[in-house]
């Protein structure tokens, strides 16, 4: 039996994709309302292909509680936020989550993290404990398989990319691998733990360094207005070039988060790294300049007219998690000044101050419409704008007279 512990945006994917495919499976959460709500027939976030998957699921018998199980094979995917002073790793949750499996595993099981670290975490503060419970013989083994998905993909990805497995043993790495097996069609590589816990850090590094080059690219093209956009094109056509869009901040919690467990734990050797994060966490106070500097150009001294539409960190998921949107609320905050209107169709309850739930009555609100997330919505209702100014920070409305940043 596998025990995954935490429910949440990758923890459920996974349990379920688990047991629809044969494999009997418990899902454990602390979360009294996520266990009662899936206990109770309803999955607790939005994604596609999600409800179907949990109702496969459930046809096997998959079960949801609060308590940790007796279990051969246990998969801990619990958030790993990391310190913002320090910039290091914060591995209490997995430290927590480890600890309550050591009190209920039999011996010999398999303890999977799936929760991204940053390299030596397993070696520094899960080891340790393993050792205080089982007076230093190894009886439990520790895998790291990091999660390699992204919500509004979720259940094509698990199926289809490939995995990595660290393991100290290969029996076990290959064990763990016939686990993933049993619904992965990807390419499952098993190797040394700390190779896995480097290799899914540095693919969100790689990808955050890449997106700082768009958004100083765009700074830089906003200086001495140029069109950034175009100038992308251009340079693409080139066969060894790619380079990504700008946009108006870097949110979810893997591309603005994992990088800084580098930075934070090798401080001398992270300068390029480093620089790159601290461009992209610039970049919703970036936007909020432009809206000051566009309301300037078209005579609007009323900033309550202005909206900022879109509260998701990507489009079409009602994943918050570091939204640029919620950043540059607080970066408006900080000036002292009132929070803008705000409005996204995935967020249903009140998370902000002046948020409102119908397009059209927040579009009936504002003149100014600053587009943070290009949701499928506002691409079928851009005949809605034709009268309004707008700030497209995702290059996504192609009308008359449009701002970018």
């Amino acid at each position: 039996m596998v025990n995954v512990i935490g429910l949440g945006y990758i923890g459920l994917p996974t349990a379920l994709m688990l047991a629809a495919h044969g494999v009997e499976c418990v899902g454990t959460d602390y979360d009294y309302s996520i266990v009662d709500a899936l206990n109770a027939g309803k999955i607790t976030f939005k994604e596609e292909g999600l409800e179907e998957l949990f109702q496969k699921a459930r046809t096997t018998g998959i079960r949801f509680t609060t308590e940790y199980q007796a279990a051969d094979i246990y998969i801990i995917s619990v958030p790993t936020p990391y310190d913002k002073f320090s910039k290091r790793v914060n591995p209490q949750y997995v430290m927590s989550a480890f600890r309550s499996v050591l009190s209920v595993c039999p011996l010999n099981c398999v303890v999977i993290i799936e929760s991204t670290i940053s390299p030596g975490t397993i070696e520094k503060y899960l080891r340790p404990l393993l050792k205080e419970t089982f007076q230093g013989d190894k009886k439990v083994h520790i895998v790291h398989a990091p999660e390699r998905i992204i919500p509004g993909n979720m259940i094509y990805e698990l199926i289809h990319n490939n995995r990595t497995i660290g393991a100290d043993d290969s029996k076990i790495g290959d064990q763990v691998k016939k686990l993933y097996s049993s619904f992965c069609q990807g390419e499952i590589v098993v190797t040394d733990i700390k190779t896995a816990e480097m290799s899914k850090v540095v693919e969100n590094t790689y990808r955050a360094v890449n997106i700082a080059f768009a958004n100083e690219l765009a700074k830089i093209c906003r200086h001495d207005e140029m069109d950034v956009y175009e100038i992308i094109r251009i340079c693409n056509m080139h066969p060894r070039v790619n380079i990504l869009q700008p946009g108006p901040g870097v949110g979810g919690h893997c591309i603005p988060v994992d990088p800084w467990f580098l930075v934070g734990d090798y401080p001398c050797l992270t300068n390029v790294i480093g620089e790159a994060l601290r461009t992209n966490e610039g970049m919703p106070e970036f936007v909020l300049g432009r809206i000051y500097e566009i309301m300037k150009t078209v005579g609007i001294n009323d900033v309550t007219r202005v909206g900022l539409y879109g509260l998701t960190y990507k489009e079409n998921v009602d994943d918050i998690r570091e939204s640029p949107t919620l950043q540059l609320l607080e970066s408006q905050k900080r000036h002292l000044a009132k929070p803008l209107k705000v409005y996204d169709p995935l967020i249903i309850s009140d998370i902000v101050d002046n948020q409102y739930h119908s397009l059209d009555v927040f579009l009936s609100e504002v003149d100014f419409v600053v587009i943070m997330v290009k949701h499928s919505e506002i691409l079928k209702n851009a005949e809605k704008l034709k009268n309004k100014i707008v700030l497209d920070c995702c290059n996504s409305i192609f009308l008359p007279n449009v701002y970018h940043i």
